[in-house]
């Protein structure tokens, strides 16, 4: 709890304007560490003009510069690398949809041959993919696919479903009933994408028993290859 409460703090005092310096200077963090938490939260231009005019903090300028510089860097070397990844791997065939999807509903997916087709994450993008995938590779109707929410005691029910019926393109309709959390958001670290935990289940036992059996058979050829 302790950590969570620094990280606010030093997300807090960032967004005031405050120096890598000054915040660890206040908070007592490692630099590494605040590097972690504040990669997201660059100093405004504004936040920088104010630095130069004062004298005092004058001499924290070439830090942020410095910092400022890297990230740039960092952030022109991924996009490079996203253009170059983007060119090589895509478009994908069915086939190669299909695997993609196994291999992620291994990690992520229910594995109870008695229970519902079902996915959960708290990212929309891998909730897009799935939803991709059960449609136009698995062939599932879209009135057939359910979404099923896990939320903290202190969100806003409705404002989650709306965020999560637009991003999914899906009715309210075919929503259950949110499960929530006794535990609070704000008791806990913000990782995550803040809109709470989104699944998705389609009631088909010999889909599911397909899709189990197809992970179990790629999992049975190359464990035998190690």
């Amino acid at each position: 709890m302790t950590r969570i409460k620094d990280r606010r703090k030093a997300i807090g005092l960032r967004k005031l304007g405050k120096t890598y310096s000054e915040i660890r200077r206040d908070l007592r963090i490692p630099k590494s560490t605040l590097s972690d938490w504040l990669g997201k939260y660059p100093l405004t231009n504004e936040q920088m003009a104010l630095l130069r005019k004062s004298e005092k903090r004058n001499r924290y300028l070439s830090i942020e510069k410095i910092i400022a510089t890297k990230r740039k860097k960092r952030e022109a070397r991924l996009n490079a690398t996203y253009n170059q990844e983007k060119q090589r791997l895509l478009s994908l065939n069915k086939k190669e949809l299909e695997l993609a999807g196994l291999f992620l509903y291994w990690g992520e997916g229910s594995k109870n041959l008695k229970g519902a087709l079902s996915i959960n994450n708290t990212d929309p993008q891998v909730l897009k993919f799935i939803l991709f995938w059960l449609k136009n590779v698995l062939q599932v109707s879209q009135d057939k696919i359910r979404v099923y929410l896990h939320l903290y005691s202190d969100m806003r029910v409705n404002k989650e479903m709306k965020f999560w019926s637009k991003e999914l393109k899906l009715p309210l309709s075919q929503f259950y009933k949110p499960y929530i959390k006794k535990s609070r958001r704000s008791k806990i670290d913000h990782k995550g994408h803040g809109h709470g935990t989104c699944g998705l289940a389609v009631i088909d036992i010999r889909l599911k028993e397909k899709i189990l059996m197809g992970i179990k058979a790629i999992a049975d050829y190359y464990s035998v290859k190690i």
